[in-house]
């Protein structure tokens, strides 16, 4: 049995759905076909202490210097850094309006 490999619109998708609150990890895990709830409880961490470079990261490969995946040239590393802070502002957002919703009750 191998080791199971998620991309990172998952990785972020799994945060979104934990951050709204709407979901178990039950039905998270079973939404995107995760097998552990360990993966959700490890991505989250990542999330919150800023490690968002480990979601491009391949399984096993640990990056000692540049924190990150090496990108084929600067676009490419800016693109991806882009789409990583469109799905952090998402995030946020639902965040913000959940909280907002929760104060009124």
């Amino acid at each position: 049995m191998g080791k199971n490999v998620y991309s990172s619109e998952v990785k972020w998708a799994v945060i979104k759905d934990k951050m709204s609150g709407e979901l178990t990890n039950r039905e998270i895990m079973e939404k995107h076909g995760i097998k552990n709830r360990t993966q959700i409880r490890t991505w989250m961490r990542w999330y919150k202490e800023n490690q968002i470079h480990r979601f491009d990261q391949p399984i096993g490969k640990q990056y000692s210097y540049g924190h990150g995946p090496e990108w084929e040239n600067e676009d490419e590393k800016k693109n991806m850094q882009m789409e990583h802070l469109k799905m952090e502002n998402e995030i946020l957002k639902k965040y913000l309006e959940l909280r907002e919703e929760l104060k009124k009750k």
